[in-house]
């Protein structure tokens, strides 16, 4: 048989293909047996080093000379005929599509299209995934139903992206029905070779509510907590923010559309106050970063233990307070509505001007 030569280009693909770990293991014994013709051994050596038989390696040497690399992968064989046509294929389909289980069931899966088609569980299956139908998932939309909702984003991404000169724009958000929680033993501490240890039961000491204001320009937070949250609550907390800001700031409220926030006395309270200025957030529409510095500041975590007094949640109340003023440095927020330290504000809405806006 006449020696097989090979090109630098063809050694360096056939070396790649026989060192792969990923590609099939047949793939690569194929490349090592023409890289050995190449090199000058026989086939008879070749076939007593590899294990293999001189006619599998004649015949890979064979195809490579007359086809290249692609004569080391197998030919397409026509394989057994069809059991179901098209017209089977469309009607599971279209019943998963279409129709809900008649037993009660939520969604259809692999085995009950099965049942009710007669057609093995396996095949099903492989129908799904061809056609990317999935009965068992889910994905959740909510689209406003606010008559306003084009001026209302445009009005709240504005005070985000580009503030107003002499004012500062405030997110307001409250978290509710905030547990006091403390372990009814003391911690076991960490330790080489074991894990800190935390009872699994807990001793409640109430609720409490916890109100915040973010400072969209700076990243500080007005914070303050309550033992409810009604309206009365919510106008000292409007007190608090109007002690807390300059005379000669205006004040822009970003707030959601909770119905504190719009009673009557709240109301005829800002009437009176000119420099504040409230924005609702559309209906049924969250871009409050507030809402994500509320919910991270909940203290029912308290890796301390110092937090967590024994004589009820008024305690907790002072003690959250302290913290979250303690905590008042700047805290910056990435577009996703965590806390990153490295990213400036600005960045808090760059998905809503690129996409949103856009739109709108």
């Amino acid at each position: 048989m006449p020696p097989l030569i090979l090109s630098d280009e063809e050694v360096q693909q056939l070396q790649g293909i026989a060192g792969s770990r990923s590609l099939p293991h047949s793939i690569v014994q194929r490349a090592q047996i023409v890289l050995a013709c190449g090199a000058g051994e026989t086939n008879t050596a070749i076939a007593k080093r590899m294990g293999l038989t001189g006619m599998t390696v004649g015949k890979w040497r064979k195809r490579y000379r007359e086809l290249g690399l692609e004569g080391l992968h197998d030919e397409l064989r026509p394989g057994r005929p069809r059991t179901y046509e098209d017209d089977a294929v469309a009607e599971v389909i279209n019943r998963a599509l279409q129709t809900k289980p008649t037993d009660g069931s939520t969604q259809w899966s692999a085995r009950s299209l099965a049942a009710a088609t007669g057609i093995s569980k396996t095949t099903v299956h492989r129908w799904l995934q061809t056609f990317s139908v999935q009965p068992h998932r889910q994905k959740h939309f909510k689209l406003s139903t606010d008559p306003f909702f084009v001026e209302k984003v445009r009005d709240i991404v504005g005070l985000y992206l580009n503030p107003p000169d002499k004012a500062m724009v405030l997110c307001v958000d409250e978290k509710t029905q905030i547990q006091a929680l403390d372990r009814t033993q003391p911690l076991l501490p960490m330790g080489l070779g074991y894990v800190e240890g935390v009872t699994h039961d807990y001793i409640r000491h109430g609720t409490t509510t916890l109100f915040a204001a973010l400072d969209v320009a700076t990243g500080e937070v007005i914070t303050q907590c309550k033992p409810r949250h009604r309206h009365q609550e919510f106008l000292g907390f409007l007190r608090q923010i109007e002690k807390s800001v300059p005379e000669q700031l205006d004040i822009h409220l970003i707030v959601d559309n909770y119905c504190t926030h719009k009673h009557s006395k709240v109301r005829a309270w800002l009437a009176q106050r000119p420099r504040f200025h409230v924005h609702y957030i559309p209906t049924r529409l969250l871009v409050e970063p507030g809402r994500a510095l509320v919910w991270d500041h909940h203290p029912a975590r308290d890796p301390t233990g110092q937090l967590l007094q024994r004589q009820g949640a008024d305690h907790q109340n002072r003690a959250v307070r302290g913290r979250l003023q303690q905590d008042q440095g700047p805290v910056q927020l990435d577009r996703h509505g965590g806390f990153d330290p490295g990213k400036a504000p600005a960045t808090l809405f760059a998905n809503l001007r690129d996409s949103t806006l856009e739109r709108l």
